[in-house]
């Protein structure tokens, strides 16, 4: 078969002029997330993004005739699907061409059963990767026990034993030094910063500014204070979780990163359950840094310190992970066994896709309420499968991740806008593209000589790739009818003059003292909920799982991402739904309690018709905007908002 080696200049010059069909606030989350500088010194623009992708996947050695590398680019034009947001921003690009695989992938997961879990927790997050991490005890207490209790200090001078270079290799490599004094040499550490660039100094390549040396050596010493601790004896679970919390920490410091992480621990581990329960003790800072859940399964495996912790008082409610279930299933209606997956150790911090050790997500999204058809449905699933599968031979730096994922070829092909597109809300049509993406996978795999797909896939929580084109997030419904989108940007960020002189509201930041933060601004879009779209209000927390297990059942044979909203009242009908459900209907599911956030500036503000007619009315829609600047936001490396999943 002849494959594509590119999109002509003939073929690519017919986009030049046109317009994507964006949301109301689709083409400036789009500059601000993922237009790159180009040669000309300016952002790109959609069409050139698109054409970018496409070399990107071909420079992979994808296998692409040349009518589905040219559909993959309409597709993606208008906005029937794309590739995931991090292949968005990397492919064709010489960080994919220096460091491979790992710069195209979102999330990770990790075992913590061996020292290197946690300089790879590190390597991934200052990639710009969310972490997940398996904190059971059975894993944990298989680390080696803290032989010594060493002195590890910074100092000025140069006569140390390691001067942190510049870079992410150089600040992975300190925390590696550290863990090797107390675990293996006893010697005593010194070590020097002067090498690392000042707070607020551009980051090139992978984007972001410098937070200094100091987040780092706050952070170690915070994890010294821990090792200490435990010194002649081995670290516990929540010891395990605090050191994650604090890598997570610093490389969020000064809010110039994002930091996703989510703890999967022991539904009896007190200490665990307790972690974030503020209502009893002090909780420190850092465990604000993930997201926890409990492996349990079954559902009477929970104690009552499950339910007290949130649920049933204000403390953080934990999620819930069905490992088993993860292992044994695909799609619920393929019954036990049917693309079994029992190299799955736990999940990513959305809990979208399940992983095993060292293990990253792989993802392209459609957006359904863009889709006319189940055949277009279809077509646009055969090609984002293809891309997807390209990035998955992609060459990985961690020999454990190279193999995994060689073996697995792992994909997730998920679905946003459920919610919004009432034509394809029904079994049907997602089991006749499922089974179409499973042949196809069986006969594409043998045609490139790799191994077939353990998953294909699954619904995320999207965010801000469903704010391109406008649709309802993953599986969720609409905030409100009518509603602020708000977005934060740099004050320097030339959008941000783009948004003013188009009319739309910007101000500073507010700070939790109620001061002004002058370096961020928020601009405020109004926006109007396609009728056609599922609100919020009309739908609780019961019916909310229905949904979730009829995609399971139906549709993703990794998880469904899912924060279900509950009122305490709520609660006795949730544990009741739980107990029926759980050890056949379940993979992982979360909760938050739904009451009033208090926030100034929240994401989401609902507001009249008659404040978004007049809101509307003062603003003109941005379809295009002359942006010269360097490659320096950051928010493109998450799809998850303020760090935590799943909001972005």
């Amino acid at each position: 078969m002849k494959y594509s080696q590119g999109l002509s200049q003939s073929f690519l010059k017919q986009y030049e002029d046109r317009t994507p069909p964006w949301g109301p606030m689709g083409y400036v989350i789009y500059k601000r997330t993922y237009a790159r500088v180009n040669d000309e010194g300016r952002t790109e623009e959609w069409n050139e993004t698109c054409a970018r992708v496409c070399q990107g996947l071909v420079e992979l050695e994808g296998k692409f005739t040349q009518d589905e590398l040219e559909y993959l680019y309409d597709s993606m034009f208008h906005l029937r699907g794309t590739v995931s947001g991090r292949a968005l921003w990397q492919l064709g690009t010489q960080t994919v061409r220096d460091i491979g695989g790992d710069s195209l992938q979102n999330c990770w997961h990790v075992v913590v059963n061996d020292l290197s879990a946690f300089t790879f927790t590190f390597n991934q997050l200052m990639l710009g990767g969310g972490v997940g991490f398996n904190i059971l005890p059975e894993h944990v207490y298989e680390l080696p026990k803290i032989e010594f209790n060493p002195p590890v200090e910074r100092t000025d001078s140069n006569d140390c034993d390691f001067i942190v270079t510049d870079n992410r290799e150089g600040w992975v490599e300190l925390l590696d030094r550290v863990f090797n004094a107390f675990f293996f040499t006893g010697r005593r550490f010194f070590y020097n910063t002067k090498a690392i660039r000042p707070a607020g100094a551009l980051i090139r390549g992978f984007g972001g500014t410098a937070s200094g040396s100091e987040p780092l050596v706050k952070g170690m010493k915070e994890i010294v204070r821990i090792l200490r601790t435990r010194y002649g004896q081995k670290l516990r679970p929540i010891d395990v979780m605090d050191i994650m919390n604090i890598i997570g920490k610093i490389v969020v410091a000064g809010n110039v990163r994002r930091s996703s992480e989510i703890a999967i621990g022991d539904p009896h581990d007190f200490n665990f359950l307790s972690a974030k329960d503020w209502t009893k003790h002090t909780v420190p800072e850092w465990r604000t840094m993930s997201n926890n859940s409990v492996a349990a399964d079954r559902i009477e495996e929970l104690l009552p310190q499950f339910w007290d912790a949130g649920y049933e008082s204000e403390g953080e409610p934990y999620g819930l992970i069905n490992l088993k279930n993860c292992r044994r299933f695909g799609r619920l209606i393929d019954g036990v066994d049917h693309r079994p997956d029992y190299t799955v150790e736990g999940v990513n911090p959305c809990a979208e896709i399940t992983l095993g050790n060292k293990e990253p997500c792989n993802l392209a999204e459609i957006f359904l309420p863009n889709i006319r058809s189940v055949d277009e449905w279809r077509k646009v699933a055969s090609v984002l499968y293809k891309s997807a599968k390209t990035i998955s031979c992609a060459s990985f730096s961690d020999p454990v991740t190279d193999e995994i994922v060689k073996q697995n070829h792992r994909l997730g092909i998920g679905l946003t806008g459920y919610m919004q597109a009432g034509g394809f809300r029904n079994a049907e049509g997602m089991d006749k593209v499922y089974k179409h993406l499973e042949q196809l996978d069986k006969h594409f795999s043998r045609e490139i000589g790799v191994n077939e797909s353990v998953k294909l896939t699954t619904m995320k929580p999207s965010g801000t790739l469903s704010l391109l084109p406008g649709v309802t997030p993953g599986m969720h419904a609409a905030v409100a009818r009518w509603m602020f989108r708000t977005v934060r940007m740099s004050a320097s960020h030339p959008l941000v003059d783009v948004c003013r002189e188009h009319g739309y509201h910007v101000e500073p930041r507010l700070n939790l003292d109620g001061s002004n933060d002058h370096s961020t601004m928020v601009v405020y879009f109004p926006i109007e909920t396609p009728k056609e779209a599922i609100l919020a209000k009309d739908v609780d927390v019961i019916q909310e799982l229905e949904i979730q297990k009829t995609l399971q059942t139906h549709w993703a044979d990794n998880s469904v991402s899912a924060t279900h909203y509950f009122n305490r009242e709520d609660v006795p009908r949730l544990r009741q739904w739980l107990t029926d459900n759980y050890e056949d209907g379940v993979k992982t599911t979360s909760f938050l309690l739904h009451h009033g956030h208090g926030f100034a500036q929240a994401p989401y503000i609902p507001i009249s018709e008659e404040k978004y007619r007049e809101e509307a009315a003062k603003v003109l829609p941005i379809t295009r905007a002359l942006i010269r600047e360097q490659d320096e936001d950051y928010d493109h490396m998450l799809e998850c908002e303020g760090g935590t999943c799943p909001t972005k």
